[in-house]
């Protein structure tokens, strides 16, 4: 397909309305391949993350999909909230609804890392969901409340870099989970997440994602997690579960649940990787493309 190989190597950005508490908000994503394509990849990124964290993978599967790639609200090049209250998975999983509608996508396969996983997770749930095959990348119901303590001691600080070294530096101390990586890997995964800032640069999200976050307890924690087990179990399309094999967010315990439970799953863990994998890695992406183009 002519268009989709030369739209290969850089994306097109667009933006989609949604509704929320307080009124509207436009949400962006990063689309690569034929625009034509009915076959359509959603890519959804972590917490403090963004669309173009998925851009080696989306070359890779650009001349088979039309790869979608959001910028989740509060992210990226999307609005952020009046109300910081709305920065809940509930109202991730309604953007991504509206998101394909606005597609028109009949059948969808999704790559979600982390949080991108819980809102795949939550869509797969729904009667009549479209997702045909589902990529959950080092998440499950359970998460390890350690690795969440740890996440909130950096989400939705104040920083402010004066170069995309020091950026590149400062987020490589908190992303050790992601494992190795090149300088050249390490900057093109750190320069959509920030921006500039009068003559520096600072973090590319809403600090106020963390408001939600921070307010979170055991209590509610655990009653989350019943209620994705609900929806796990209600997941009817193959599932490829990805593991960091030393993430301190999903464990090795969680995993093997999943794998005795619901959906039929396959599991694939990645040495020398923690929370969460980045799928820039050749076996990384790999993994993934024989999973969502096999028979």
């Amino acid at each position: 397909m002519t268009t989709a190989m030369s739209t290969a190597t850089s994306p097109r950005l667009k933006h989609v309305q949604c509704l929320d508490g307080r009124g509207l908000h436009r949400m962006a994503y990063w689309e690569w391949g034929d625009a034509h394509n009915p076959r359509v990849l959603v890519c959804v990124h972590g917490l403090s993350r963004q669309g173009r964290d998925f851009n080696t993978l989306a070359q890779d599967l650009a001349g088979t999909y039309r790869v979608v790639c959001p910028d989740v609200v509060g992210r990226g090049q999307s609005d952020w909230l009046a109300d910081p209250q709305g920065y809940a998975i509930p109202s991730y999983v309604a953007d991504m609804v509206t998101l394909l509608a606005r597609l028109d996508a009949e059948v969808v396969d999704w790559v979600g890392t982390s949080m991108g996983g819980l809102i795949g997770l939550g869509l797969a749930s729904l009667p009549g969901s479209p997702l045909r095959r589902l990529v959950l990348n080092d998440v499950g119901p359970s998460i390890q409340w350690a690795a969440l303590q740890r996440i909130g001691t950096y989400l939705g600080q104040p920083a402010r870099w004066r170069t995309l070294d020091e950026a590149a530096d400062a987020m490589a101390a908190v992303s050790q989970g992601f494992g190795p990586h090149t300088r050249e890997q390490w900057l093109a995964l750190s320069a959509p997440q920030v921006k500039p800032d009068g003559d520096g640069l600072r973090p590319h999200y809403d600090p106020a994602i963390a408001v939600p976050f921070r307010a979170l307890t055991p209590d509610m924690a655990a009653a989350g997690e019943a209620f994705l087990w609900q929806c796990w179990d209600r997941v009817a399309c193959p599932v490829l579960l990805l593991r960091g094999a030393d993430s301190d967010l999903l464990s090795a315990q969680t995993a093997e649940q999943m794998c005795g439970r619901g959906p039929r799953t396959q599991l694939h863990s990645f040495a020398g990787v923690g929370h969460a994998p980045t799928l820039v890695q050749p076996e990384q992406r790999q993994v993934v493309r024989d999973f969502l183009l096999s028979p």
